[in-house]
């Protein structure tokens, strides 16, 4: 995905707030932020700039039992995934766990490794949801909504369900050129009936909506015989 993916460490341990956030930051995979208690994680996950990606949430907090803060954050629609981080590893604790709307459970002392790969594991399975949210640009993009939010000029652009459909699939590419058979094929089907005039069409519209200067395209690029999404371009302007 474009750029370190953003994530919440809620834990009132600091020398393992900042080893787990020192680790993950590494590779430059992650961003890590963090909180000491369940109300800064709350102010933090429910604020109108909150752009996290994952959470990794102790139980035992300060304020406060882990568990009742992620069935809280769930009521209010929080739909990224949560990992709790806890010494309490009997069955009854996981299923508790669970039952508050945590996606996985690891208990401590853990392997980084697995984190890891628990934490990417969870992150494929909601990018390919309809909760996820992408940052495109200066934009928040909503794919179930099919709405472009950019905060900073507090602006909304609705799309149609093939101009987000078409921005959802390019965005997965990773910045990787798709070509336009293949990109006609994934968002129309295998229609015999729609041409790449179609698709030239909608991508003309896409960037007429998302394009500062739709004549000096920045996001939305002509390249290898399709089309390639630059998703970091202009965020530093945001």
């Amino acid at each position: 995905m474009a750029g370190p993916r953003p994530l919440l460490i809620v834990d009132d341990d600091a020398a393992l707030r900042q080893t787990l956030a020192e680790q993950l930051s590494l590779d430059g995979e992650f961003a890590p932020a963090e909180a000491e208690t369940a109300k800064d994680a709350e102010q933090l996950l429910t604020g109108p700039e909150a752009r996290y990606d994952a959470v990794l949430l102790d139980i035992g907090l300060p304020d406060g039992d882990g568990r009742e803060l992620c069935a809280r954050l769930r009521k209010q629609g929080l739909k990224i995934p949560v990992i709790m981080l806890t010494g309490a590893d009997a069955e009854q604790d996981v299923v508790r766990g669970l039952d508050a709307g945590a996606n996985d459970y690891i208990a401590k002392p853990f392997r980084l490794n697995e984190l890891l790969a628990r934490v990417r594991a969870q992150l494929r399975v909601f990018d390919n949801s309809e909760d996820a949210v992408f940052t495109i640009g200066p934009y928040m993009f909503r794919p179930s909504a099919k709405l472009l939010l950019e905060p900073a000029k507090n602006r909304k652009i609705r799309l149609t369900e093939k101009e987000s459909a078409i921005l959802k699939f390019l965005y997965r590419a990773s910045g990787r050129p798709v070509g336009r058979q293949v990109l006609l094929n994934e968002v129309w089907g295998y229609n015999s009936a729609v041409t790449t005039h179609t698709l030239e069409t909608h991508i003309y519209r896409l960037r007429q909506k998302i394009e500062p200067d739709p004549a000096n395209t920045r996001l939305l690029l002509t390249e290898g015989g399709g089309y390639r999404l630059d998703a970091q371009a202009g965020q530093a302007a945001a």
